[in-house]
């Protein structure tokens, strides 16, 4: 069992995977067969027969559960439609409610671990991809004249708006019988992600309108809310909620910067977004222990890891935020009514929204990040000189020479052990949440110990010096 329950796993989820890409394959494909009530495609037609046909005998072979049977009669209403040459646009919101019903019914993995690397996918697309799709994706590479059927044209905006990162992401895996695509499951899913999304970018290149419309509007953000939202969700189906042009700018935005969704890393403004919508189901759902638990880590791992950043650049604004924060925790403590509840929270998501543009790259030059960094180290160095400066002119005036190789020791393992340090907590050690507010807390108690245990020691021998 041990040995075959893998390999069951594998098979279940590979056949979902393939009935899904066939479903989002007739959504997006339908019609370029059908118009207005006729084929216009022979061969295209056909495909969707057989499409159809595949994916209610696939979904009819998957393991028994009481959405089967509601998902095989979807099915079949599915088949129906194409062979009654239904329009596009109801072939195409049928499959997908299949398809929606099918990853409920049957989860399998929607989303990357991590934000996808743009940079990667760039590099595998021109080694991969270009040949046949064109680097500008216009389905017209060196190779594409002697294809048949000719490869895609991701800059085709109509047929992009109906096309997820997902089900790019399944083609890349599993490639499409019937054409040259061939399959890229020997890729690492890191690469195949960035590959999809990268893939997905060619037919929507307003990222300016779409960062602006994101940061801007909170109801935006609400509709994809995290990384499986974002790769699951066309254009067309985001349009149908705030517009096709404003949909358009925002997925350009997000499939260029998937980061934007991405809560999986500490100190990230979308995670504390993320925890602080979880603090308030939960707030609502009558859990309030879990309320404040998660309303504490949005703030402990979400924002907390950023004040030093949003500080050195709108300390008022990192202020109000702190303050703002706890609001939300005291009403969730006290018990406040839900609707207060959801009052702080969306106040403290117009902060957020302030707080990003603040954060924002392009506010900062390497120029005053230099200076910054190069402050601090000045500061810090000048007060360590100092106090061995001190010590040093202390053990000479009493006249013990001797002594001064311990100082000079002393402050070469400092800096060894300062480096060490760094070493330990930048790669072996993982500091987060309320482990960083206590280590931060008793690094500071233990270095006034030693200050003042220090500063005691030299005023008790300088009176001795000064007496004797």
């Amino acid at each position: 069992m041990l040995v075959l329950l893998p390999a069951v796993a594998r098979a279940d989820t590979t056949s979902v995977q393939t009935t899904w890409r066939l479903l989002d394959y007739v959504a997006v494909d339908y019609g370029g067969a059908v118009h207005d009530g006729r084929v216009i495609s022979q061969a295209e037609y056909a495909e969707m027969l057989e499409f159809t046909d595949s994916a209610a005998a696939n979904i009819a072979a998957l393991p028994p559960k009481g959405a089967r049977a509601q998902l095989v009669a979807d099915a079949k209403r599915l088949k129906a439609a194409v062979v009654a040459k239904e329009s596009p646009r109801e072939v195409a919101r049928q499959a997908r409610s299949v398809a929606a019903a099918l990853l409920n019914a049957y989860p399998v993995p929607l989303a990357p671990a991590r934000s996808p690397d743009l940079a990667r996918g760039a590099t595998l697309y021109g080694q991969n991809c270009a040949s046949c799709h064109g680097m500008s994706g216009d389905g017209r590479g060196p190779d594409a004249a002697r294809l048949d059927p000719p490869p895609i044209a991701f800059s085709d905006a109509a047929r992009a708006r109906e096309r997820s990162v997902f089900g790019l992401y399944q083609v890349i895996e599993q490639g499409l019988d019937g054409t040259a695509m061939q399959s890229f499951a020997d890729l690492p899913a890191a690469d195949r992600w960035a590959l999809a999304f990268y893939s997905g970018r060619f037919a929507f290149r307003d990222t300016t309108q779409g960062e602006r419309i994101w940061q801007s509007d909170a109801g935006v953000r609400r509709l994809v809310p995290d990384m499986p939202t974002l790769t699951a969700m066309t254009p067309a189906a985001l349009g149908a909620k705030i517009g096709q042009p404003e949909a358009d700018a925002v997925m350009a935005y997000l499939r260029a910067n998937p980061q934007a969704v991405t809560g999986s890393g500490a100190g990230s403004l979308a995670l504390a977004r993320e925890r602080l919508e979880q603090s308030f189901a939960a707030y609502a759902a009558g859990k309030r222990q879990q309320a404040g638990e998660l309303a504490l880590s949005a703030y402990l791992d979400g924002f907390e890891p950023l004040e030093p950043l949003l500080a050195s650049r709108d300390g008022a604004l990192m202020a109000r935020i702190e303050t703002a924060m706890g609001a939300v925790r005291a009403a969730i403590q006290k018990g406040a009514p839900v609707a207060e509840v959801r009052h702080e929270i969306s106040a403290l998501d117009t902060l957020f929204t302030d707080a990003e543009q603040v954060l924002a790259p392009e506010q900062a030059s390497s120029t005053s990040a230099f200076v910054g960094a190069l402050t601090i180290l000045l500061r810090e160095g000048l007060e360590a000189l100092l106090v061995v400066i001190a010590i040093v002119a202390f053990l000479r005036k009493a006249e013990r020479p001797e002594a001064l190789r311990y100082v000079h020791a002393g402050w070469v393992a400092a800096l060894a052990a300062g480096g060490l340090t760094w070493a330990l907590a930048t790669y072996a050690i993982g500091v987060s949440g309320a482990s960083r507010e206590l280590t931060e807390g008793f690094g500071s108690l233990l270095a006034a110990v030693i200050l003042l245990s220090v500063g005691i020691w030299m005023h008790g021998k300088s009176q001795s010096l000064i007496r004797n």
